[in-house]
């Protein structure tokens, strides 16, 4: 997952240093072969288990290979598994591949994997992608506030190449979520220091890191070792990092950066001319809702659900789509993507998603009537990520709905806004986003809305939903399961557990010095496969 980023999820939050990339277009031979891409600072270390937003995600998956891969359309492709084997879809044993090195010349094995999952699952090292493990057996004892347990009863280690897996239920999604991040295995030299590690990872990857200037700049060189599908069709990346998107963009057209995944608001009408066949766009899984947690005065209980209901249907999601985005988004009808498998985009209860300026009003009155409204209502964002005039357009309708004072909040940088969500301080309402690690609509839900799940940042909690996405992932069919998903998703309507706003239509370039790249079915490149 990732907070867009998942992640990211997500569009996505930049770090506050600009960049000037000069350098990346002088006459310098081994600079110009590097490809340049738009980035920003990662909120943690770059630890798989810990990395669930976006700009850290990028490169991580860079970095590591896992036991599948996920190509630009999003299908999984065996990485390091030789084999998969389940007649049950509940117990797993897993074969890898032999001769597979990390990059301090160590073997990657199958206690590489165990151990890995173990650290990530275990309490004590609270990983912010610690959920993942949540299907495994053993999982709720390893997890568990002070637990001294530190390793799942589902995982053993056969031989240096077999592992098995045994699940509490049997999961749809599991053998697919095995090129998501936190599956990705560690070497033993991780486990002695993780954040020294996280600063300078031994990986198995397609790249390696060669540096990492905080709020500057992460540049990957290809791991000649690396014997996987993703070996890279260029000489390198370096990841930009950006204080605004404008910045990137004149960049791009000055041939100073070669690949920005986010058109900025200034250029939406005119990219499409200005960068001609190096223009891209194209529907992904992403979205952008706005979450408040529930120490927020007025939004717990009753009063919370009447609120959130009111704000929703205060929000004129298709003018802003038009007069923001240039017709670049869609109004969200669910809490996941509309370009996912199964999804369903006449719920029952999604009339709450609809722009209703008479019955806002009147939920907005029911909950006065609770406890009468007074303050201001805020909607944080992060200011170097190209977000300040759609959440001021948000504002403005909810403003203008409700006669509320509301207004846009800026906060620096992506990370900021993380670290606060995180730590549950932020106490106004903020936006997030979140871009698919693996294309299911139980990726995008189970992360976020699990009562249990680290990155389930809006404190909703509900056993029944629980309950059904369990049973979504031990459904015997897609069909069933998207049946069981659309009973959740139901529920969350009725309880407006955040407000879902919009689906992407991503909008990219390129620079003429690129002879090919690909977005990705997530909005993020291809970028193994950008050739210069």
């Amino acid at each position: 997952m990732r907070f867009i980023r998942a992640t990211a999820l997500v569009a996505a939050g930049l770090a506050a240093t600009s960049l000037s990339l000069t350098a990346c277009s002088s006459d310098d031979s081994a600079d110009s072969s590097i490809v340049t891409t738009n980035a920003g600072e990662p909120q943690n270390p770059l630890v798989p288990s810990n990395t669930n937003e976006n700009m850290g995600g990028r490169i991580v998956d860079r970095l590591f290979a896992g036991l599948k891969y996920y190509d630009a359309n999003g299908e999984a492709h065996d990485e390091m598994a030789e084999k998969i084997e389940t007649t049950d879809r509940k117990s797993y044993k897993i074969t890898i591949k032999p001769d597979w090195k990390f990059s301090d010349g160590t073997t990657v094995t199958s206690k590489s994997f165990v151990d890995a999952w173990n650290y990530g699952a275990a309490a004590e090292n609270a990983q912010l992608q610690s959920y993942a493990y949540s299907p495994i057996a053993g999982f709720d004892e390893v997890s568990a506030e002070k637990s001294t347990v530190k390793t799942m009863s589902g995982l053993k280690v056969i031989d240096d190449r077999t592992f098995s897996v045994d699940l509490k239920a049997p999961s749809i999604d599991f053998e697919s979520a095995l090129g998501y991040t936190p599956f990705y295995p560690l070497p033993e030299v991780a486990f002695k220091d993780m954040k020294a590690f996280g600063e300078k990872p031994v990986s198995n990857g397609p790249y390696t890191l060669e540096t990492w200037e905080h709020n500057v700049k992460i540049d990957v060189k290809p791991n000649p070792d690396y014997p996987g599908n993703r070996k890279p069709k260029n000489k390198g990346i370096s990841f930009v990092m950006y204080q605004s998107y404008d910045t990137a963009y004149a960049d791009l057209q000055a041939g100073n950066l070669d690949a920005l995944d986010t058109i900025p608001d200034s250029a939406i009408t005119s990219y499409k001319n200005d960068l001609g066949d190096r223009a891209i766009t194209k529907p992904t899984a992403q979205n952008q809702h706005i979450g408040i947690q529930t120490n927020v005065p007025h939004f717990a209980g009753e009063e919370g659900i009447l609120r959130r209901k009111a704000i929703s249907m205060a929000i004129n999601r298709p003018q802003i789509a038009d007069k923001i985005f240039n017709g670049l988004r869609n109004p969200a009808k669910d809490f996941t993507a509309s370009t996912l498998p199964g999804f369903n985009g006449n719920l029952p209860g999604s009339e709450v998603l609809e722009y209703n300026p008479d019955q806002a009003k009147k939920l907005w009155e029911q909950a006065n009537a609770m406890s009468p409204w007074s303050g201001q209502y805020a909607i944080t964002y992060n200011s170097d990520g190209g977000h300040q005039a759609w959440i001021e357009a948000v504002a403005n309708s909810v403003k203008n709905t409700l006669g509320i004072d509301a207004v846009a909040n800026p906060m620096p940088t992506f990370k900021n806004i993380r670290d606060a969500v995180t730590a549950e301080t932020i106490g106004t309402a903020f936006r997030y986003g979140w871009q698919g690690d693996y294309p299911t609509m139980m990726q995008f839900l189970g992360s976020q809305y699990y009562s249990y799940s680290e990155t389930n940042n809006v404190n909703f909690n509900n056993p029944e939903v629980d309950r059904l996405f369990d049973a979504a992932l031990a459904a015997p069919s897609n069909e069933e399961s998207y049946k069981l998903i659309a009973q959740a998703q139901t529920i969350m309507l009725k309880e407006m557990v955040d407000i879902p706003v919009f689906d992407y239509v991503a909008a990219a370039g390129i620079s003429d010095k690129v002879t090919k790249a690909e977005l990705g079915w997530n909005g993020l490149f291809d970028f193994e496969n950008i050739e210069k």
